[in-house]
């Protein structure tokens, strides 16, 4: 069952990846780069400080700062124990799929979804009751993990685990939150 699994995970990333048009490829390897969504994340810190007077904001940019760190961190034990060669470096694919990125770690499951998917969750669950708008920072985690198929070296099964590790860390963290910040406030 399980190997019929990863085979299934295989094809329908080979598949997605086959869609990916050259003409775009600059916009992937661009949107996939964490660097590049630096101003992103300071408007996330912004929206707290818009949202609650500064001790408030504060104790909430330090949350997400610990619930991003802490579900990168489990991440990265995870690939170690894992071991799944990503995409990129499997050879019975190289020949068949698009490679516009070459790292050389491994690749269950996916950082940028655990992680973009914390933030935002954790975000959208501080911020929900001051703003319906905050629902849009889901375009975010969306775009940043598609780009990990299109360039090659994320299966959709990374993806769609560590969308799911991502939103388990941040409800935890914000239960913590909660419970924490009643005394603060």
């Amino acid at each position: 069952m399980w190997e019929q699994i990863q085979q299934w995970d295989i094809e329908l990333f080979v598949y997605l990846n086959s869609l990916g048009i050259e003409r775009y490829d600059g916009f992937w390897i661009f949107v996939t780069d964490p660097r590049h969504w630096i101003p992103l994340y300071l408007l996330f810190f912004l929206f707290f400080f818009l949202a609650f007077h500064w001790k408030k904001a504060t104790f909430s940019t330090l949350f997400l700062l610990a619930t991003v760190f802490s579900t990168w961190g489990f991440t990265n034990l995870v690939k170690g124990i894992a071991l799944r060669l990503r995409p990129n470096n499997t050879p019975e694919l190289t020949e068949v799929i698009r490679i516009l990125q070459e790292p050389t770690n491994y690749s269950f499951f996916s950082g940028h979804s655990s992680t973009s998917f914390a933030a935002t969750t954790f975000l959208v669950l501080v911020l929900a009751q001051k703003s319906r708008w905050i629902y849009l920072a889901y375009i975010w985690p969306v775009i940043f993990v598609m780009s990990r198929i299109y360039v090659g070296v994320h299966y959709p099964g990374d993806i769609l685990v560590g969308m799911i590790v991502g939103i388990i860390f941040a409800i935890v963290f914000h239960k913590f939150y909660e419970r924490s910040g009643r005394t603060l406030y």
